[in-house]
């Protein structure tokens, strides 16, 4: 399939509200998928969604089944293709945890968001996907589908201490992981 450009802050195409997939399993969306999954692990990145190479659609994979190397300490997430995702909190309680993003290239910085969650939606073979999540996996579905709304991690960071460059905060970490 295809690696394709990310497209980085400023672009206004990361501002739009992705219309909803209305027809399933077809070729067009059968071979988005498959570049979705070829530029995520070409990019090292925990999930990607379709408005970050362009596709105005509501499509987000996320998750490698595999430790990621941009969170080297995060758990492991389930390999998921989420469209028209459906996003409810569990509880109240949010988690402030550190975010970076493929389409803000080098940065990091602390994101509030919940906890726990359910997510529902649909496969791109139109089954319907329906699950818990929390810590970490609740943290890149709700990242991951925030894209699908035009918001990008930054817009959600309440302290701007704790955002900065990737290779000042976290000089273990390897910077060109988030280009």
């Amino acid at each position: 399939m295809t690696v394709h450009t990310i497209l980085k802050m400023g672009d206004p195409r990361l501002l739009r509200h992705a219309q909803a997939v209305t027809a399933f399993d077809t070729p067009e969306l059968h071979r988005l998928v498959a570049d979705l999954k070829d530029t995520m692990a070409h990019a090292n990145g925990a999930g990607l969604a379709a408005p970050q190479i362009g596709v105005d659609l509501q499509v987000v994979i996320f998750g490698s089944g595999a430790p990621n190397p941009r969170y080297p300490d995060a758990p492991v997430v389930p390999r998921t293709t989420l469209l028209n995702p459906l996003i409810t909190p569990l509880d109240d309680e949010l988690e402030d945890g550190w975010e970076g993003c493929l389409s803000v290239p080098g940065l990091r910085g602390v994101v509030p968001r919940w906890r726990r969650i359910r997510y529902q939606g649909f496969d791109e073979f139109g089954a319907v996907i329906d699950r818990e999540a929390e810590g970490f996996h609740a943290r890149v579905v709700q990242h991951e589908c925030d894209h699908l709304w035009g918001t990008l991690y930054p817009m959600r960071v309440r302290d701007f201490t704790r955002f900065g460059f990737t290779e000042v905060l976290f000089p273990g970490l390897d910077a060109s992981d988030d280009d």
